[in-house]
């Protein structure tokens, strides 16, 4: 069992790079800082460019979870304003 508790989640799958990342740095901003945010996001670009820009704003990335359906579940710690 993964050892995070999910505070809120934004599907982005509906919108293509580059505005996957701004909607899903949107999201973080809403949160407290050390809250959970699980991004669900299309496979491709996404899936390798958001992880690591949400790594280079300094936020903690837990997890990368590829599901079924060629979706992934990125779950990401914020970090710091």
């Amino acid at each position: 069992m993964a050892d995070y508790k999910i505070d809120d989640t934004v599907d982005i799958t509906n919108v293509n790079c580059p505005i996957t990342f701004v909607k899903a740095k949107v999201a973080l901003e809403e949160l407290e800082e050390g809250e959970v945010l699980k991004i669900h996001m299309n496979g491709g670009e996404p899936a390798k460019n958001v992880p690591r820009s949400m790594k280079e704003e300094g936020h903690e990335i837990l997890d990368l979870l590829e599901n079924a359906d060629g979706t992934y579940d990125l779950i990401v710690r914020k970090v710091g304003e």
